[in-house]
């Protein structure tokens, strides 16, 4: 482990009232065990409920937390983006402000955060999902897996480590939430290294998913599609990490 490492913690919400206190204090009390030197952000995407009113009262009480509004939704890769911009610490943490992954296993992560690696990535020991909604992760992820030949084991396990350095190489453009998809795949295709750790998964007690809808899910594979085109058709400039074709192929 890192003897002081210097971490930004981050969680996108929309809507999330009722999981994002206890997200940001359980991050505050982690934090406080690992090292002395972080932040903890949250990037209220436009939420309509009391998460807005919460955040700001959470923010006068903890000055190591900072919220950023969107006043429109911006998507989740708009959150996502955000978020890391707005990251100032040498290593970035996020995962989602709905509670579904636990904040304390981060310390499963930042040990393997060692010299030569670049991401520590989660997968999800079991998905505690209903199961229309495991079937459409596991589909998502298989499709993804071989459309655009990611090597990670679980593309949709927003349980991330990663070092802020890799956003120097890497430019991120989704707002919707492929953005996952754009991000790893950028990121092997950088030779970045990536470690993966087993974490657990939790039954969403509070709210609703916003995209497991019809519309949501239409829109996701219009996106997916401009995505791989944008990888695989159209031309990056020379020398560039993001010659994806090449990468893969190496």
């Amino acid at each position: 482990m890192p003897s002081r490492a210097s971490i930004s913690v981050f969680f996108p919400a929309y809507n999330d009232a009722g999981t994002i206190p206890s997200m940001v204090l359980t991050a505050l009390l982690t934090l406080r065990r690992i090292t002395d030197d972080f932040e903890v952000i949250v990037v209220n995407d436009g939420s309509q409920d009391h998460t807005s009113q919460l955040l700001e009262e959470l923010a006068s009480c903890y000055p190591e937390v900072r919220v950023v509004h969107h006043l429109k939704n911006a998507g989740y890769g708009g959150a996502l983006r955000t978020g890391i911009a707005q990251s100032r610490k040498e290593l970035i943490f996020y995962t989602d402000g709905d509670a579904q992954y636990d904040v304390r296993e981060l310390e499963k992560l930042l040990p393997l955060m060692t010299d030569g690696v670049d991401m520590v990535n989660g997968y999800k020991i079991s998905r505690s999902d209903p199961i229309y909604r495991s079937i459409l992760g596991t589909t998502y992820r298989l499709l993804a897996r071989f459309f655009f030949g990611i090597r990670l084991r679980d593309i949709d396990c927003d349980f991330r480590l990663m070092r802020r350095s890799i956003f120097d190489k890497v430019s991120l453009k989704s707002n919707s939430g492929t953005i996952c998809v754009e991000m790893v795949k950028k990121i092997e295709a950088c030779g970045f290294i990536i470690l993966e750790v087993p974490v657990h998964h939790f039954y969403r007690s509070y709210g609703r998913s916003q995209y497991f809808t019809f519309r949501r899910l239409f829109r996701t594979v219009i996106d997916l599609s401009k995505l791989w085109c944008e990888l695989f058709i159209v031309q990056s400039s020379p020398g560039s990490c993001e010659k994806i074709i090449e990468k893969s192929l190496d």
